[in-house]
């Protein structure tokens, strides 16, 4: 799952991929919908050159750090970074709903309109 969010940590945009797939897929999916932002906030799943540079063309800055695995290391501010703890807050409170947190739909379509109905629900209302 892969979601956007503004600055207070309320969801805007949900994106779903399967389990094994690299998080450049969502990524990618979520590029073109992404609101006016001066910052984005992501972990090192996100960390590509590709993605920084599409950033960077939409006028926002990237604060994510370089894989570990990343020959040169990416200079990101820490302290920026330290709020990302309110998309990971995000996504526990939506885990709140035991239907999200135990994944009772098997279809892709109705546990993303679970995911949904709970954010509007608990952020939005």
């Amino acid at each position: 799952m892969h979601a956007v969010a503004d600055a207070k940590g309320r969801p805007l945009k949900f994106f779903m991929t399967a389990g094994r797939v690299s998080d450049y897929t969502g990524a990618a999916a979520l590029l073109g919908s992404l609101p006016a932002a001066e910052w984005l906030i992501a972990d090192r799943g996100y960390d590509a050159d590709w993605f920084r540079d599409a950033l960077k063309d939409k006028g926002i800055k990237p604060c994510i750090p370089g894989r570990k695995s990343r020959g040169k290391a990416v200079p990101y501010d820490k302290r920026r970074y330290k709020r990302r703890n309110r998309i990971e807050i995000m996504f526990g409170r939506l885990k709140d709903w035991r239907r999200i947190a135990t994944r009772y739909d098997r279809c892709a379509k109705t546990f993303l309109s679970a995911v949904a109905l709970a954010a509007t629900v608990m952020f939005w209302l």
